[in-house]
């Protein structure tokens, strides 16, 4: 399955170098060759990415890939999902933290005042 951080990420580096390989892709991505040819033909049987081969390249094996119309649309879609989920990860970890930020200082006091009982 193809998630939302994985699909805005890849249709970013699509848009921003159509001429990546899968092989640089995976690299980008952290994930392997297979898993990008995977991704790359859902994109491309879902209409959001095309694929051309290079003209006048040795390497007939070489694609460059465009987004359609209706992948610009998804970029944008999924990029404001995707902000969302960051967001929301954001405020919870922010609570998170602010949770044990407090917690802390009460523990702290508690082992200062602790001390200062025994002595």
């Amino acid at each position: 399955m193809l998630t939302d951080e994985y699909r805005y990420k890849l249709l970013q580096l699509l848009e921003a170098n159509p001429q990546i390989s899968q092989r640089e892709l995976a690299r980008a991505l952290g994930i392997s060759l297979g898993k990008v040819n995977y991704c790359l033909n859902a994109l491309m049987e879902k209409g959001l990415v095309k694929a051309r081969n290079f003209k006048n390249n040795k390497n007939k094996r070489a694609y460059m890939y465009y987004l359609t119309p209706h992948g610009f649309q998804e970029k944008a879609r999924v990029t404001v999902r995707f902000f969302r989920q960051k967001v929301a990860e954001y405020e919870a970890l922010r609570s998170e933290i602010e949770t044990l930020r407090r917690e802390a200082a009460r523990e702290e006091a508690r082992t200062i005042g602790g001390e200062s009982e025994l002595r």
